[in-house]
């Protein structure tokens, strides 16, 4: 855990002293790529959580989704239909999941604490 938050904090350092902007016409693909990339982040905190996290597959499943929604955006931008929504409900929905379920390990190891 302590290395997760050193590597946040390094990200967000990093992050502030080299801003980088992008052509606003990205910004869907950006922004559903962020969202898959966070649902990504939640599962693997999640899976961590329930002693169940496995490197490979949390990599391959960051980069994959963001990938895969992006790409998503793109083909939709194209075709004019807005296929980016189904990455929006997927991962907005598995992201507000996960949270829900970290929540409730974390009430319960507290709770457990508590009574043991």
């Amino acid at each position: 855990m302590f290395f997760a938050l050193i590597g946040i904090l390094t990200g967000m350092a990093i992050g502030l002293m080299l801003p980088y902007t992008y052509n606003t016409a990205y910004s869907l693909y950006i922004s559903v790529a962020i969202l898959a990339c966070l649902d990504s982040v939640f599962g693997g905190i999640k899976a961590n959580l329930e002693n169940k996290f496995d490197t490979s597959i949390f990599i391959s499943g960051f980069f994959g989704n963001a990938i895969l929604a992006a790409f998503l955006a793109y083909i939709g931008d194209r075709l004019g239909v807005p296929l980016y929504y189904a990455a929006i409900f997927t991962f907005g929905g598995r992201l507000f999941e996960n949270f829900a379920s970290i929540r409730r390990i974390l009430l319960y190891r507290k709770k457990s604490k508590d009574n043991g």
